[in-house]
């Protein structure tokens, strides 16, 4: 799953040594995971941060608490510790963070948004243009808002009904189309 370094192991423990008792471990999980903006994280879990549902890594001298859905994300993680003239530096390494492996039983939040970073953002990009997922209603429809070159654009409509939903959908049948979540009266950066 993921790996961190005897030299990580025993920097983590110099810093928990320094903490007060309400600090159980540490916490590895995965900001706006399966996007460009993803950003691998580590900090301490105190008592109240942990969650029923963490996967509990236990090491010698100290406990490692991950994010449950943040697993598929850090998938060949690798942390580790290297020591230099200033001191030191932790370093994350998240192969995964931005581009998970996704399959079939991935989340469905996942198969979307490896669709729209690896499909249609590139698409978009020719005119300024992005998309993001805000949301899934509960009876499947995936909120989307566009930012960019797309925000404000005349051609929206047909942009989100003939690319972004039917790319989608074609390729998560499950998903019954998309709604556009986007304050398209500011036409600022739009592109037509």
């Amino acid at each position: 799953m993921f790996t961190i370094t005897e030299s990580a192991q025993k920097y983590l423990i110099g810093l928990l040594e320094k903490q007060d008792e309400d600090v159980i471990g540490v916490r590895l999980y995965v900001n706006n995971p399966g996007t460009p903006r993803a950003e691998t994280c580590i900090a301490y879990c105190r008592k109240d941060d942990r969650k029923d549902d963490d996967l509990v890594s236990e090491y010698a001298g100290f406990t490692c608490y991950v994010e449950r859905r943040s697993l598929p994300f850090l998938e060949e993680a690798l942390v580790d510790f290297a020591e230099d003239r200033m001191g030191g530096q932790l370093t994350i390494k998240a192969p995964n963070a931005k581009m998970p492996k996704v399959g079939e039983d991935s989340p469905l939040e996942d198969r979307i948004n490896y669709v729209l970073y690896n499909e249609v953002n590139p698409q978009l990009a020719g005119h300024g243009g992005e998309c993001t997922l805000e949301s899934i209603t509960e009876d499947g429809y995936a909120v989307l808002k566009f930012g960019g070159g797309c925000q404000g654009c005349a051609q929206v409509d047909v942009t989100v009904k003939h690319g972004v939903e039917k790319t989608l959908v074609e390729r998560i049948p499950e998903l019954k189309g998309v709604r556009d979540a986007t304050d398209h009266s500011d036409r600022s950066n739009a592109y037509i």
